[in-house]
């Protein structure tokens, strides 16, 4: 019995040491590589275009995604820095995007920075 406790915590500790090592720790924040691949630009696209929904404020224009970091949770959390027009001048917005497992979108939060 002890013997077979002792394989499992190896093999624990292995799968550990793998995940970390090769940057796939769940619940760790990565930062994305690509800020401007279709997908990352799409995530981009639907906080601005979600928050324009909530806001009561003029309504701003996505421009593009400066920088950002992904989240492995029930799905995936994208923390992006974006650039959006707001009458006619250009600002920086930080927003955070739930997609969840069945690939639908949530704005968490999103703030002028």
């Amino acid at each position: 019995m002890e013997q077979g406790h002792y394989r499992l915590s190896l093999l624990l500790a292995s799968i550990l040491l793998i995940s970390v090592a090769a940057g796939a720790l769940v619940g760790g924040y990565e930062p994305i590589a690509d800020v401007n691949s279709p997908h990352v630009w799409e995530i981009g696209k639907f906080a601005v275009e979600t928050h324009n929904k909530l806001a009561v404020t003029k309504k701003l224009k996505f421009q593009s995604v400066i920088k950002g970091e992904s989240q492995v949770v029930a799905g995936t959390n994208y923390w992006l820095t974006l650039k959006a027009k707001i009458g006619g001048v250009s600002k920086k917005y930080k927003a955070v995007v739930w997609e969840q497992l069945d690939d639908t979108k949530e704005l968490t939060s999103f703030q002028p920075l």
